[in-house]
């Protein structure tokens, strides 16, 4: 069981995002081009979270904007905190009605419980199949196998579960990044000033999410933010198949 820690620690290095952005270039799109996406933003909601909370309150909007040239993307909402509480908004293509969701959610001690929101992604694809699942956490307190099963089934399907890690406890390191390679997604550790980081980074996953790798090249050649993304597409173009 890992145990949670409240100082976060320095900055990730810039080796860190490039593997992660070189990871979100090379993960194949399963939906046709010219459907929207859909994505889950899944984000642990016990009391050590309520300051990236609000950092992802701040940020969320950067999945919208960053899509909409491409045909748009639907988001979900999934979140747990308390006494066995993990929840799931209605799907949105709006970036106002997911910030009026998160914002009326206060943080809740509370056990971990990543094993739910990853069955929940299973059902929801299996209803209708999503690109991506998008995780931010900082704890594991459940069994790893389980987790590493459901993540298994996951990659089997098609979902990969890009995974942003706050903090440096490493049972949680070990398994997400577990998580991450067994769903065919990716691992990133951010700190409490990646906030910048944070923005660049979701704009990708949305931009790969609703138009796939090639989309996510053409972001980058007209956002300074994501102009590291369109290096690290272009690193990996010969070796990746095509989205």
């Amino acid at each position: 069981m890992a145990e949670r820690r409240d100082k976060l620690p320095t900055a990730p290095s810039s080796g860190d995002v490039d593997a992660f952005l070189t990871k979100v270039a090379a993960t194949p799109r399963k939906a046709p081009l010219g459907t929207r996406g859909r994505l889950v933003f899944a984000m642990d909601a016990t009391a050590s979270r309520q300051p990236s909370w609000d950092r992802a309150c701040r940020y969320q909007s950067e999945l919208f904007h960053a899509a909409e040239d491409l045909g748009g993307l639907d988001v979900q909402l999934v979140f747990y905190r308390g006494f066995m509480e993990c929840r799931a908004s209605p799907w949105t293509s709006d970036a106002a009605t997911l910030r009026r969701k998160m914002t009326s959610v206060s943080c809740l001690g509370g056990m971990t419980q990543i094993g739910r929101v990853l069955t929940h992604a299973l059902r929801e694809n299996a209803k209708q199949p999503i690109q991506a699942l998008v995780f931010v956490g900082d704890c594991v307190e459940e069994h790893v196998d389980d987790l590493c099963n459901k993540a298994g089934e996951l990659g089997l399907r098609g979902v990969p579960v890009f995974i942003f890690h706050e903090g440096s406890e490493p049972i949680a390191e070990n398994a997400f990044r577990q998580i991450a390679r067994l769903s065919k997604g990716a691992y990133c550790r951010l700190d409490a000033t990646s906030g910048e980081q944070l923005r660049a980074l979701l704009s990708a996953i949305a931009v790969f999410a609703a138009g796939g790798r090639l989309a996510l090249e053409q972001h980058g050649k007209s956002n300074a933010e994501a102009r590291r993304i369109a290096e690290q597409l272009r690193l990996t173009h010969d070796s990746a198949g095509k989205s």
